[in-house]
């Protein structure tokens, strides 16, 4: 049955004031591959917008956008920074986000409420493994996108072939809106298809001009060439003009641009722009294509929620500020005077000092205090409306993907998934009256980052803390140390293996203790198969006739068997990919409960997963950039480490290796890396996929492990 989809109360047409502020804001997202540039664009577009008077460079530790410590010393962005700033009347909130694979879940939950994006191309590698993962990304949450071919005046750079990656690569329905001026270090403007205007980048302007020139002479069948690939694919989603231009009329400027803002919101095409930030290059008609193209909360539409109460009714909630309140929970950032949570207003006006509820935990939250963010600063307002992105102090209960709303309209908004950890350590406080200062911080850092877990292993009572990668666990380490003040000990990393069923097993579970009083009774048979692919570790199906287990009973046995797969039996690593089906059983009368039933699936599940399970390790999709000289030795040592070399690609003036590979095989990777090509090496892994554990080594493990 289809869910029914209702308003809450009918809404008049919005007032012409409201259409006209909604109409003026942008929320958008920088993106891209590590040290393509991102921050550098969120630097000058800072400057431009004169948000901020003076430059930060990256490479200076400097940038307003990189506020954490290990930001500036690292020199890549760890968390995702918002900011605000105005470009000809309109308002535009920025959300720079990292590139490192490590902290993909910045990017992730920063996408979800983000109404368009800009990817940033690093004009001489072109798409880059971290490229292709933001990019599925921005698909996932069909966030609308232009594309920007950065560091076009490098050596090796070619704006021909990084947009070639992005058709090639990425699948994408790239449409050149530019032509560049020059190559390498004489790039010097470019050509605007749309008006046919060139123009050059002025010195010393610091990119806020550009003087008109004519359109060169050797550049003017390139130009007329593009401009008519431009059209052709932009033209596609208008039949009108179709059919306009099949009758050789002309098709004007603003018809055009009509045409591209329209095929870039139905996510038809993705105009690509160019230029040099870091030499203030092309960011100024970077930022009015973010106004031309991107769309607005207008754009956007209604959001469309399920109503708490009742699953099957969808809620829908208009974009403006006289709906009722309804937001989004995309961030949090634990604080001693109070948890910073950020908010995507959706509907409605958000007030300092009002009571939302949060649908999930099914309590109130207090309005403490209402920011707007730029950076690390922070900026109180006593209202936020829908469109906008604000920060909050007093939630308690609200995490990363909850809904706040208005008690009295409750509507639940889709929430974000996260991929699971695939690296783990253990530490503790190297005194015992630290234990549970550590335990406070692990606490705030959980809520900060949905990635990051902690827990007690209970065959060894040990703390373990699992992460997205080394740099990831590293980085949250160095701030238990040197933020929060705890001096740790850490161990070695650890894989985050999984288990899965061998063979199909039917198994009775038979739960029977008779003691003083009423006894325990549950029977229970239940058919285990392997299920690869499945979306939950466990797949239930109730098979249940005439009654042989009472209906009562069966979310028990359900439980039983969800817990004993995510306790991980005599290993300890969770069971994935499996089927359970339970198709007969027995009850008594007087000693027949739920803990009974309960334990009998426990039961069921260790005798099914006895001698008959296979050991599964994470594998990540991985990309490797060396120089010519180096790759010979660099794939002799990735040989060495069962990597699955599936392509070996020419990436500007370096050759990439990508392929797939088990994280176990990777650990200290970077600095081997380093000593074998002297320092111009470069990788990235992202989580992939599970695979089958080879047997000599899983026999290794559990020799380990005894």
């Amino acid at each position: 049955m289809a869910p029914k989809t209702v308003a809450l109360r009918d809404k008049p047409a919005l007032p012409e004031k409201e259409l006209e502020r909604l109409s003026r804001i942008r929320n958008i997202g920088i993106m891209a591959h590590i040290d393509a540039g991102k921050t550098t664009v969120t630097e000058r577009i800072l400057y431009l917008t004169g948000r901020t008077h003076q430059i930060g460079e990256v490479h200076d530790g400097q940038a307003t956008m990189d506020y954490m410590e290990d930001e500036r010393n690292r020199g890549i962005t760890i968390t995702s920074a918002a900011t605000r700033c105005e470009w000809k009347g309109q308002n535009i909130n920025v959300i720079d986000t990292p590139g490192h694979v490590d902290f993909t879940v910045e990017v992730e939950r920063s996408l979800r409420v983000l109404d368009g994006a800009v990817a940033v191309f690093d004009g001489v590698a072109g798409v880059e493994a971290q490229s292709e993962t933001v990019w599925r990304q921005a698909n996932r949450y069909n966030v609308p996108r232009i594309a920007f071919i950065n560091k076009l005046d490098r050596t090796g750079a070619d704006f021909d072939k990084a947009f070639d990656s992005i058709v090639n690569r990425l699948g994408a329905n790239a449409v050149r809106m530019q032509v560049p001026l020059g190559k390498e270090k004489e790039f010097y403007g470019l050509v605007d298809l749309i008006t046919r205007r060139a123009r050059r980048f002025v010195e010393d302007s610091r990119g806020s001009e550009a003087e008109e020139i004519e359109v060169p002479e050797e550049y003017r069948d390139l130009v007329e060439k593009r401009r008519m690939e431009m059209i052709e694919n932009l033209i596609e989603v208008d039949d009108d003009l179709v059919e306009k231009f099949l009758e050789g009329e002309e098709i004007t400027e603003q018809e055009i641009r009509n045409a591209a803002r329209q095929a870039t919101l139905m996510g038809h095409a993705v105009p690509v722009l160019c230029g040099s930030a870091l030499h203030d290059k092309g960011v100024m008609f970077l930022m009015d294509a973010i106004v031309d193209f991107l769309p607005n909360p207008l754009d956007k539409g209604a959001v469309v929620g399920r109503d708490p109460k009742d699953e099957a009714l969808e809620i829908v909630r208009g974009a403006n500020c006289d709906d009722d309140f309804c937001g989004l929970a995309f961030k949090t950032i634990a604080d001693p005077n109070g948890d910073l949570t950020f908010i995507r207003v959706y509907a409605g006006t958000l007030r300092r000092g009002d009571a939302v509820l949060n649908p999930r935990t099914r309590k109130k939250e207090r309005i403490g205090r209402l920011m707007f963010m730029h950076a690390a600063k922070r900026e109180a307002v006593d209202e936020v409306k829908a469109g906008q992105i604000c920060a909050v102090v007093g939630f308690k209960n609200t995490v990363t993907g909850d809904t706040v709303c208005d008690p009295k309209q409750q509507i639940v908004l889709e929430s974000m998934t996260f991929p699971d950890s695939v690296v783990s350590m253990s530490i503790e406080p190297k005194s015992l009256k630290d234990r549970d200062r550590l335990s406070d911080a692990l606490a705030h850092l959980t809520r900060e980052d949905p990635t990051f877990r902690a827990q007690i292993d209970e065959q060894t009572d040990e703390m373990v803390v699992s992460g997205m990668g080394e740099l990831h666990l590293e980085i949250v380490l160095t701030r238990i140390q040197r933020d929060m003040g705890i001096p740790i000990t850490v161990g070695e990393p650890k894989v985050a293996y999984k288990q899965t069923l061998t063979a199909e097993r039917d198994i009775e579970g038979r739960h029977v203790k008779q003691t003083g009083g009423h006894g325990q009774f549950a029977v229970v048979n239940v058919r285990f198969e392997p299920n690869p692919g499945a979306e939950d570790p466990v797949e239930f199906i109730d098979q249940i006739k005439g009654g042989v287990v009472p209906r009562q009973y069966i979310p028990a046995v359900r439980k039983g068997l969800e817990d004993a797969a995510k306790s991980g039996g005599r290993l300890g690593f969770p069971f994935v990919d499996l089927k359970a089906t339970l198709h007969f059983g027995k009850a008594h009368e007087v000693d027949s409960s739920e803990l009974a039933f309960h334990s009998a699936g426990i039961l069921a599940f260790r005798l099914a997963t006895d001698s008959n399970v296979t050991i599964l390790e994470p594998m990540m999709r991985l990309s490797v950039q060396v120089p010519e000289e180096y790759l010979g030795d660099v794939i002799g040592d990735l040989n060495t480490r069962r990597v699955e070399v599936e392509e070996i690609a020419i990436s500007g003036d370096l050759r990439e290796v990508r392929g797939r590979v088990p994280i176990s095989e990777m650990f200290n990777y970077a600095s081997r890396l380093r000593g074998s090509t002297q320092g111009r090496g470069s990788f990235s892994m992202e989580p992939l996929d599970y695979a089958p554990l080879p047997n000599h080594l899983a026999e290794k493990l559990l020799k380990d492990m005894s």
